[in-house]
């Protein structure tokens, strides 16, 4: 893809699939309470300079949510456009963020051995019936990082993917894309194999492994998770999730893979996952310096590092260490012909949020 090109395609459309079955879940409570609230004032925000970044939200007519958590309590949150504090709202491709997180608790678990493990390891009788895979020999790791070299076009393949009656199949049978070897690439096809990869190795549904491992620790009760063709919920988008949820798994990551001081991600996970493993991906002004963790974006944001889970037409869950800073939004699908312009708004409200937490 040309820059240009790549950042128009700010994480995976939910409009070009529409139609596609999906599952709304209950993740069984673990007795852990949801956000507590504060003022901004005690936690060392100016009320008066969140409540513009909160108001200029209004200005942004595909904005639905803004949520701003510091110090692991809720300071700021509002709704746009009549959605509601209930609401299942689409996060696009952030749901790969999420599905990365997963890979961390399997390897913990030891139920995935390394990073190492390639396609052909992970996945042998579906490699058997395609010998000459290019996808074969790529591993867990360059996955997570977007360096798969697989051949594949977001514009002219998402539907395929989708759609296609054997999902594993279409992906192995994708060609080499002629790159030099670790160029980082936006994969939603090499990205699909972690739900067949995380299914196998836990022996139980995406969802349900999304449930245990991550969903309920935090209190997330309710979801939606769009299923392809074939009836596999999809690693590369489709969650549906509170707004308020959302935060929970950004501000998990701000901590250190702690909620309410329980550990349920592997802190060494968290780090990796948010440092850049390959640079020169797309870009998100205000946010300089991007790169790609384990499909995790990070970047430097008003002198600050920041990383973040990134779906099409603002939908993030970002957060920013130094300042134990999290922050999540929630925003409609654009046409592709004004992504550009709906990302740039939504994020440019973003970054008055986190430029008010480091006047602090």
């Amino acid at each position: 893809m040309s820059s240009r090109r790549s950042f128009f395609l700010g994480g995976t459309a939910s409009f070009l699939v529409t139609g596609m079955a999906s599952q709304i879940c209950r993740a069984s409570p673990a007795g852990m309470p949801g956000w507590q609230a504060a003022s901004p004032e005690s936690q060392g925000i100016s009320a008066s300079t969140l409540e513009a970044a909160l108001a200029s939200g209004s200005s942004v007519s595909a904005l639905r949510s803004l949520l701003v958590v510091r110090n692991g309590v809720l300071v700021g949150e509002r709704y746009y456009g009549g959605a509601t504090s209930t609401d299942l709202l689409a996060v696009n491709s952030a749901t790969k963020s999420v599905c990365s997180m997963l890979v961390g608790k399997a390897l913990q678990q030891g139920k995935l051995k390394a990073l190492s493990q390639s396609v052909g390891e992970l996945l042998p009788d579906f490699v058997q019936k395609s010998s000459s895979s290019a996808a074969s020999s790529v591993t867990l790791g360059q996955i997570l990082t977007g360096t798969t070299n697989i051949s594949y076009e977001f514009t002219t393949q998402l539907r395929a993917l989708v759609t296609a009656a054997d999902p594993v199949q279409y992906v192995l049978g994708l060609p080499n894309d002629g790159r030099a070897p670790n160029s980082w690439s936006y994969n939603d096809a090499a990205v699909s194999l972690l739900t067949p990869i995380l299914e196998r190795a836990q022996g139980m549904p995406l969802e349900d492994l999304a449930k245990r491992d991550l969903f309920a620790p935090l209190g997330i009760e309710r979801f939606s998770w769009g299923r392809d063709k074939a009836g596999n919920a999809m690693a590369y988008m489709g969650l549906k999730m509170r707004t308020r949820d959302l935060a929970k798994l950004a501000w998990l990551m701000a901590d250190g893979g702690k909620w309410n001081g329980t550990t349920v991600l592997p802190p060494e996970w968290v780090a990796e996952s948010s440092r850049a493993h390959v640079g020169g991906v797309w870009r998100n002004p205000p946010i300089v310096d991007t790169g790609y963790g384990y499909l995790w974006f990070t970047g430097m944001v008003r002198g600050k590092p920041v990383a973040w889970a990134w779906g099409y037409g603002g939908q993030f869950a970002l957060f920013v260490p130094s300042l134990k800073l999290a922050v999540a939004t929630a925003a409609t699908d654009p046409r592709p012909q004004d992504l550009r312009t709906q990302t740039a708004a939504v994020m440019a409200v973003v970054a008055q949020v986190v430029e008010a937490a480091g006047e602090g």
